[in-house]
């Protein structure tokens, strides 16, 4: 767990938290629009100014008054669980609206928590904030700062006063992340609720409406004394479901999360008793971008045994694919198999780190060749040597006599050839050709 200070930024919807959140994260940014309720779950990330070091926190817009809205009742629960965590408040107002009642409902409860406030007044940019900043010192705040998001004016003056309540850090909290793990799938086939499950708390919320989840959020786990960074991602719809902007957002946050990823989970609703196209596409995506691949099938315990047979008969035509795959029927809801994933997570974590010896690579495709040739037209391709370049992925340089003739078909034996010999399931192959040099 980590020891450091945590600093949350709270205000309403619409103020720009979440711009503020980008201006002060070079490395986590959050979804920042004129639009109402766009930040959902919170996002956090490590900043260091000077020689101190804290975590921020991005929250959702704070809506106090009682709402029989699902998602607004979570968005205010996590609120005021990150109010109680805090050790030091960003209190945001809009400075061109002038106080409104939210933020003095707001104000109310931050007085109340006794926590340490800075108020931070946005959009000083705008000649309206200007003049109206000063209505702002009637909240009862002592520590107040003017500042412009989107240009960032005065963002250093709020880092030099972070500093004065934080101080100088001395960081204990894990510095040996072993690997990134993305949770990925359509919209509301779990993917929270495992990200919640896996981490052992409410980190993510959680509705049976889809698209919730609108940013990649993260947390990080112990396992087997070692810490792995876990992901949850926006659901990925197909591109004709993608008609608004914001979707279009999320579905860039989600697939840059995966490039930045070392394994993917890819969750499927089992109970819908098939594996769709799209579902297709976001596995070869996965393995094109070099990331190792688990599927789990959510919902497992929908499905009698007529429906598991159904599945697995419709599933049957990719099992081209799926037999290169490390898989797992799970429920989130009752908790089937979630116990074995983390097992199964490190085992494929192995397999996509291995190291081979170049000489016993060269062997294999030498004697695999020999057995059976390749050839184009009437040329024989020849393997010289191989050479493991990289690991995760497993990319593989091969000294052959022709190039431009080891196409796909060609890598692929010899993917095959490698798989047949080591226990590789998850872990992608890549490979590079290149033409031998013949010595004079």
């Amino acid at each position: 767990m980590s020891n450091l200070k945590k600093v949350i930024i709270i205000g309403r919807t619409n103020v720009g938290k979440s711009s503020l959140f980008n201006r002060l994260s070079s490395n986590v940014k959050a979804l920042a629009l004129d639009i109402s309720g766009v930040t959902r779950d919170f996002i956090k990330d490590t900043i260091t100014w000077k020689d101190s070091t804290f975590e921020l926190f991005d929250s959702g817009g704070l809506v106090l008054s009682k709402s029989k809205n699902e998602i607004e009742q979570m968005i205010r629960k996590i609120g005021l669980s990150l109010i109680n965590d805090a050790d030091l408040i960003l209190f945001v107002c809009d400075g061109t609206t002038g106080i409104l009642n939210e933020d003095r409902e707001i104000a109310t409860i931050l007085h109340q928590s006794n926590k340490k406030v800075i108020l931070v007044i946005n959009k000083i940019d705008t000649k309206l904030a200007q003049e109206q900043q000063y209505e702002f010192e009637n909240l009862g705040f002592k520590n107040i700062i003017s500042v412009s998001a989107e240009h960032g004016i005065n963002i250093s003056d709020l880092l030099d006063l972070i500093y004065d309540f934080i101080g100088s850090t001395i960081i204990t909290e894990e510095k040996n992340l072993l690997y990134k793990v993305v949770l990925l799938g359509k919209p509301n086939v779990g993917k929270s609720s495992l990200l919640n499950l896996l981490l052992q708390e409410e980190r993510s919320i959680v509705t049976n409406k889809p698209g919730t989840t609108r940013e990649a959020i993260s947390g990080n786990v112990k396992f087997y004394k070692e810490t792995i960074k876990i992901t949850d991602t926006a659901g990925v719809r197909r591109k004709r479901a993608v008609n608004e902007y914001i979707e279009e957002l999320m579905v860039k946050n989600t697939l840059a999360a995966v490039r930045n990823s070392d394994i993917v989970l890819l969750l499927l609703d089992a109970s819908c008793i098939q594996f769709s196209d799209q579902e297709l596409k976001l596995s070869f995506y996965v393995f094109e971008q070099g990331k190792a691949l688990i599927i789990l099938f959510n919902k497992d315990d929908l499905l009698d045994e007529s429906k598991k047979k159904e599945f697995q008969y419709n599933i049957s035509p990719y099992k081209f694919f799926l037999k290169k795959i490390e898989s797992l029927g799970i429920s989130c809801k009752t908790g089937k198999n979630i116990g074995k994933i983390l097992t199964l997570i490190n085992k494929v974590w192995q397999r996509h780190s291995y190291k081979f010896k170049d000489i016993e690579l060269t062997d294999i495709f030498k004697k695999a060749l020999q057995k059976t040739p390749l050839f184009h037209k009437s040329l024989n391709l020849i393997v010289y040597s191989a050479e493991q370049i990289k690991t995760a992925p497993i990319t593989i340089l091969l000294n052959v006599n022709q190039p431009k003739w080891f196409g796909q078909s060609q890598l692929a034996f010899l993917e095959n050839v490698l798989r047949s010999k080591f226990e590789l399931r998850s872990a992608p192959i890549l490979f590079l050709t290149k033409k031998k040099k013949i010595l004079n």
